[in-house]
């Protein structure tokens, strides 16, 4: 594996979200010295927290997957997730809602989502879930370590046994059609593979592969964390600091001081100059390279995954048939991925996640109020409307969502609402983020494994990239592993689990956090 060469004592790592806090922790497990500069005012990055009148909303992700990820960067300073944060495993992981009325609670025990699967859709049904569970399975376990879990130098290390394995198990078949063969119910279907959306790829067009997502979610578990998931950032964050590192919040990086193919310093905006022997940046990749002023050579331009439309809405009700996470599927599918990802158009009959953290920690709103995040998919601004274009789309839309919801059933929501921070590609853009879109570079066969773009930067050989924009992708998971990777190319270590580093407690309770089944990590 190549790395960066040189003396690497002191590390600055640009950025305090998930992958940045990960690879701070791994570098101080590490025996590195730590400072971490970040913008805002605390860390978090994308999975940060507001605060509006008395409601506290997570402004980032709300699912929370393989957390034996978090705690692997935890044990690397000899601490735990278990101890800095109180799980919660969702039941039902999810609760999918369909256009005819139907509904299904997906559950992450075998036995419990068969039986569920035989009331919704009857024993065959049953039976091919039963089979697709354990192909779900097989290929997390052909996939994580060798196309996950690792820094790819070449495309040449694709050349494995285990991309056999992979292909032997249809990986590199499309996923609708790999799904289809366990699953002739066209609601079931779209349950196992939605996910790829969160892949930037629609699923008769994604390859079989990308159903690992599906696995995470619908086998290995959903948890949430009290407190919303900005506790975790915010743990990890406390974690660091006790370990050593420097936390610099509001603190924004102006220019890399380079020589001799070297960085060796990192300038903040107010125009402190940082010395380092090693620099990893978790920024947008535009950022990254703007800052190292050069960008890598690609045979084509990166595509985008698809952005959204985000509702917080602070109520002063709820309704009875919103799980914790909830899917409203409309009665489209195909024309749907077609209008977010080719033609641009908003959606002409959406499916929408509706999140209610308030379900398990009501302290996140004022007593007897309720949080609801609703996010609806939308094109990103290079295939759909402009950000500039959201500035009066964007409450025409709400608008818009707001009475689909009524029509779903939450009667009263226009009413209900108390506050709220409606959240647009626009806002998604003045952030940094490319094509005004949260969910970074598409994993499109081009734009995955070894050809997504590199950790190593090409002519700067002190620098590191970390975050959902690079290896391996995008997602909680997957950007955890990103700073784990990260923090190997600097070390020199492989990224595995260090040897000092503590299981979590094996007492079964819901802040127990078990490793997935297949995978070789004993937590």
């Amino acid at each position: 594996m190549k790395g960066v060469t040189g003396p690497t004592d002191h590390v600055v790592v640009v950025g305090a979200g998930l992958s940045g806090l990960a690879c701070a922790l791994h570098l101080l497990g590490a025996g590195r010295r730590v400072t971490v500069v970040e913008r805002d005012a605390g860390p978090g990055g994308r999975a940060g927290r507001v605060q509006v009148g008395g409601y506290r909303m997570d402004t980032g992700p709300t699912v929370l997957t393989m957390p034996h990820l978090a705690d692997e960067a935890f044990a690397a300073v000899g601490d735990s997730l278990h101890r800095r944060v109180e799980l919660m495993a969702l039941d039902p992981a999810y609760r999918a809602c369909f256009a005819d009325g139907s509904s299904l609670d997906v559950r992450t025990d075998g036995e419990a989502m068969e039986a569920e699967v035989r009331r919704f859709a009857g024993p065959a049904a049953a039976a091919g879930y039963r089979d697709l569970r354990q192909w779900l399975e097989r290929l997390y376990r052909a996939q994580m370590r060798r196309f996950i879990d690792t820094n790819f130098d070449s495309p040449f290390q694709l050349l494995h046994p285990d991309l056999a394995r992979l292909a032997a198990l249809g990986g590199f078949g499309r996923l609708d059609g790999r799904i289809s063969r366990f699953i002739a119910d066209d609601r079931l279907r779209r349950v196992f593979s939605f996910q790829a959306l969160y892949a930037g790829v629609a699923p008769a067009r994604a390859l079989a592969a990308y159903a690992v997502i599906a696995y995470m979610d619908t086998v290995a578990g959903v948890w949430f964390p009290k407190g919303g998931m900005h506790a975790l950032p915010r743990a990890m964050a406390d974690a660091a600091a006790e370990a050593g590192a420097d936390l610099r919040w509001t603190s924004e990086v102006s220019t890399l001081e380079r020589s001799a193919g070297r960085v060796r310093a990192v300038r903040l905006a107010s125009g402190e100059r940082i010395p380092c022997d090693a620099v990893v940046l978790t920024c947008e990749l535009p950022t990254a390279y703007e800052l190292l002023g050069r960008r890598p050579r690609r045979p084509a331009r990166l595509r985008h995954s698809p952005s959204a439309v985000v509702l917080h809405a602070g109520t002063d009700r709820t309704w009875s048939h919103l799980a914790h996470h909830t899917i409203s599927f409309g009665a489209a599918w195909e024309s749907t991925f077609d209008e977010l990802t080719r033609t641009g158009e908003l959606m002409s009959d959406p499916s929408l996640l509706i999140t209610r953290p308030t379900t398990h920690d009501p302290s996140l709103a004022p007593p007897g109020r309720h949080l609801h995040y609703v996010l609806a998919p939308c094109p990103n601004t290079t295939v759909g409307p402009p950000a500039a274009a959201w500035r009066d789309l964007g409450p025409r839309y709400r608008e818009r969502l707001i009475g689909e919801l009524e029509r779903r059933g939450l009667d009263g929501f226009a009413d209900s609402v108390q506050e709220e921070v409606l959240v647009t590609p626009l806002d998604w853009a003045a952030q940094g983020h490319a094509a005004g879109s949260p969910f970074s570079v598409s994993h499109t066969f081009a734009q995955t494994g070894p050809f997504r773009p590199r950790n190593l930067v090409r002519g700067v050989e002190n620098v590191v990239l970390a975050g959902c924009g690079t290896t391996p992708g995008v997602g909680v998971p997957t950007v955890l592993i990103s700073g784990k990777l990260a923090a190997a190319r600097i070390t020199g270590g492989s990224g595995r689990r260090p040897a000092r580093a503590r299981p979590l407690p094996a007492t079964a309770d819901v802040s127990t956090v078990p490793a997935p089944a297949g995978t070789d990590d004993p937590s």
